[in-house]
């Protein structure tokens, strides 16, 4: 098996548009990898200064990406620096059995399509709480534990450990120590390819072992 980790910052647009081909290897791929996501929180400097700066780098994605449509910069607050608030809640929902994408999805649509302001506690809350059904209170009250803020350091440490700078990045392993990581790849296609190769390896090393055995001792 595979074992496929997703580095992200929730309210990253090129993370939003790498979610269709993050889906759609869980599809693929399902009983052959194991998913999972991590945060990689931004720096100060990785957000825009301002909202004119924002929408510029969203035409420059959205045509990247042939979308339809343009993503919106309401949720951006000039007076917020490091938006820490989606990712301690994403992180957090974690803990009420919520493994899967539901919270940050919903947080990141939230955001980056009605331009609701998720950089702040209560709309933040207020999504996350809607799109899993969790008890509000708990679930500010474990968002601003120390817990959670050294579980999202130790996740962005992760991240740079690997010397990428670009979220989305992938990590991709399989069980004879092969990886292969990309960095700023929003696109299904060259995912594919690295875990097929991946897979093939693998599926070689279990065909050559069923029929020779362990390496000889001497």
């Amino acid at each position: 098996m595979l074992k496929v980790t997703y580095y992200l910052e929730v309210t990253s647009s090129w993370c939003y548009w790498a979610e269709p081909a993050w889906e759609e290897l869980g599809r693929r791929y399902a009983g052959q990898a194991e998913f999972n996501w991590k945060i990689a929180q931004m720096s100060a400097a990785g957000y825009p200064v301002s909202r004119n700066q924002c929408d510029w780098f969203y035409r420059r994605s959205g045509t990247v990406m042939r979308s339809p449509f343009m993503l919106n910069s309401g949720w951006f607050e000039a007076d917020i620096k490091e938006y820490l608030v989606p990712n301690l809640v994403a992180e957090a929902a974690r803990d009420f059995g919520v493994h899967d994408d539901r919270v940050r999805l919903a947080i990141a649509h939230a955001g980056m399509r009605e331009g609701r302001q998720v950089g702040r506690w209560p709309e933040a809350l207020k999504v996350a709480c809607q799109a899993a059904g969790l008890d509000r209170a708990k679930l500010e009250a474990r968002a601003r534990s120390p817990e959670i803020a050294e579980r999202i350091e130790t996740s962005t440490r992760e991240f740079y450990s690997l010397q990428v700078t670009q979220r989305p990045a992938f990590l991709i392993e399989n069980s004879i120590g092969d990886r292969a990581v990309f960095s700023g790849i929003a696109k299904m296609a060259p995912l594919a390819a690295a875990m097929d190769a991946l897979l093939a390896d693998e599926a070689a090393y279990i065909s050559f072992k069923t029929h020779f055995g362990d390496p000889p001792s001497s």
